[in-house]
């Protein structure tokens, strides 16, 4: 078998940059901002007691106590006063309660980045990434600010905040002689990394070129703030049966006003007559009713942690009849596992849930490879897959040989050769050298003839009708060192 490297694939990334002077960031800062999202004006306790307030079903029973009260009718005042207060008051508590928690996560999700200033890394906050900072990726990274990547390492991000999709995609250093592309996220092969995205794979060095508003993810969050929400339907609804009974009990207390003073002579009377004849005709158990429940439906759902920062979602959300939700990570767990394993003769292995122990001794050289050409400490869903597979089958070490193994030669993804090897050498001093990557790579690195190149494609194409991901798996050995800089040399 003969696979493929790269000469820079060893190499460290440079540390020759210099990167920003501290007062050319400092002054950046000052130009244009912290690097962070614009976010909705805080709501202080004030605030919310306000927006509460304002709800027409609290406007009815508060003003209904008032005039109890006014009326020489205590009794019936405080029951009325005692009900809105004690609405206002689990509102108030829970929509504070969920504010807080709501700014607990923003600060706790804002990520930390390193960048080269002055010749020397150092870890900063997100907030602060300015334009032209070079940032110093590596795998696990939350990516802080839209950049173009001037160095790289086998670097893959995971997009799918911004594109929806889930697979990481492949990221390219920017050459003098070779065009940027589009910038936009998605994509193989761009030299673009985005705001928010995760390095799945790799390292690589980036130069900020939009923060804040200005990363995609920035222009994303300012058309949304732009979206009008329509007040709930129950609110709605509310509001306007209010306002009939507003407008038609003051209509029947005008005509009782009216009628008493040009009948009676007693204008006073009269107009404590129609106070009071206005306010039977107000349904005060409404407001009482629809907004406990809706306190108590918000108190109920923060049981099960879940955060509603307004009582009147709880009405939306439960006359909800269809939920849309994406499966990956929703639905899903999120995570990969290897459901067959299949040998170049054709034998296959489906793995079904409690059945790993009883892979077929013939495959445990496949789950071994797979498991040697993935990253020790692995990021990549993907990777993970083996390691858990390899460590069901083999214990705690993934693997067969005695002792720990030392990654000795590493080489990675190229465009034109999309496989991984990993060589690694165990404490006897023997080699081994595995390699993943597509089938179409692997099978170009083994150099197979028609005959096996058929057989290949017909494995493929099996495996691809059932709808499974498929990865070629090779290993081979090597007498070295010296390495080879080609991997189709070994």
């Amino acid at each position: 078998m003969r696979l493929d490297s790269f000469v820079s694939e060893d190499r460290p990334l440079s540390s020759s940059r210099i990167g920003l002077r501290e007062e050319d960031a400092r002054a950046r800062l000052a130009a244009e901002g912290y690097n962070e999202l614009p976010r909705p004006e805080r709501r202080t306790l004030f605030r919310i007691v306000f927006e509460v307030l304002r709800e027409p079903m609290l406007v009815l029973l508060l003003a209904s106590g008032i005039i109890y009260l006014a009326l020489g009718e205590p009794k019936d005042a405080s029951i009325l006063l005692i009900f809105a207060t004690m609405v206002v008051l689990i509102t108030v508590v829970q929509e504070t309660r969920t504010e807080r928690v709501l700014e607990a996560l923003r600060n706790l999700t804002s990520p930390r980045a390193l960048v080269i200033r002055n010749g020397e890394t150092k870890r900063i906050a997100g907030r602060e990434v300015v334009r032209g900072d070079l940032l110093v990726l590596s795998e696990g990274d939350r990516v802080p600010a839209d950049a173009v990547l001037q160095e790289g390492h086998d670097l893959q991000t995971d997009e799918s905040l911004l594109t929806g999709e889930s697979v990481a995609v492949r990221k390219a250093p920017v050459t003098s002689n070779k065009s940027k592309g589009p910038r936009r996220p998605g994509g193989d092969d761009l030299p673009y990394v985005f705001s928010g995205s995760l390095v799945v794979r790799g390292n690589g060095i980036g130069e900020v070129i939009a923060t804040g508003p200005r990363s995609e993810i920035g222009k994303i969050g300012q058309s949304l703030s732009m979206l009008e929400t329509e007040p709930p339907r129950l609110q709605a609804q509310t509001r306007r049966v209010v306002q009939l009974f507003a407008l038609a009990s003051g209509a029947v207390s005008l005509l009782a006003v009216l009628l008493y003073g040009f009948m009676r002579g007693g204008w006073l009377d009269a107009l404590l007559a129609g106070i009071a004849l206005g306010m039977s005709l107000l349904p005060e158990e409404f407001p009482v009713v629809l907004t406990v429940f809706m306190a108590m439906g918000a108190w109920r759902i923060s049981r099960a942690r879940v955060l509603t920062r307004r009582a009147a979602a709880i009405e939306t959300l439960g006359s909800a009849t269809v939920l849309c939700t994406d499966k990956t990570g929703t639905l899903t767990q999120n995570r990969m596992a290897i459901a067959e394993l299949r040998l170049k003769d054709g034998r296959c292995f489906q793995d079904e849930p409690g059945q790993i122990l009883s892979v077929p001794p013939d495959f445990h050289d496949l789950v071994e490879a797979g498991f040697l050409a993935s990253a020790r400490d692995p990021f990549d869903p993907m990777e993970k897959a083996f390691h858990y597979l390899g460590r069901e089958l083999f214990g705690d070490t993934g693997h067969r040989h005695g002792g720990e193994l030392k990654l000795v030669r590493e080489y990675g993804l190229r465009p034109e050769l999309l496989a991984v090897t990993h060589v690694w050498r165990t404490e006897t001093g023997k080699t081994l050298i595995a390699a993943k990557g597509a089938p179409e790579a692997i099978a170009d690195l083994c150099h197979f003839g028609p005959d096996e190149l058929a057989k290949l494609t017909a494995n493929v194409n099996a495996m691809a009708a059932n709808g499974l991901r498929m990865l070629g798996v090779a290993r081979a050995s090597y007498a070295g060192p010296p390495w080879p800089i080609s991997q189709r040399t070994f």
